[in-house]
């Protein structure tokens, strides 16, 4: 069980939600860097974006608490089956902190991908 009380379940679940975004968030925008470098000589805040979504239950847009199990405290899932305001953090956070960042980093090495094999085309034609 949760040994530590409430304020600490907050801080842990808290933690972990921002850390997980922040690195979720900083892989995406090197692939999306990493990308802009091959394909444009051009080129941004992975810790607002995290810190965004991991405040928000602590303003009650979802809601933290004692995982399943009792060992340690995250986003509480199962206050999203009652409370629609609690879904709609999850769902959102689910769109915004898994799906876009992910797809962001799939199109991104994408690019980089058919960028390398367009260079590669033009150093074997010279």
């Amino acid at each position: 069980r949760w040994l530590y009380g409430k304020q600490i379940c907050l801080f842990y679940a808290f933690c972990g939600v921002l850390f997980g975004i922040c690195s979720l968030s900083t892989l995406t925008l090197l692939s999306t860097v990493c990308c802009l470098k091959i394909r444009f000589p051009a080129y941004a805040c992975a810790w607002t974006y995290a810190a965004i979504f991991a405040c928000s239950p602590l303003a009650h847009w979802g809601e933290y608490g004692v995982e399943p199990y009792g060992t340690a405290c995250c986003i509480d899932w199962h206050f999203t089956n009652v409370n629609t305001v609690a879904m709609s953090y999850t769902v959102v956070l689910f769109v915004s902190c898994f799906i876009l960042p992910c797809g962001v980093i799939v199109i991104s090495y994408s690019l980089i991908l058919v960028t390398v094999k367009e260079s590669r085309k033009a150093v074997e034609q010279h």
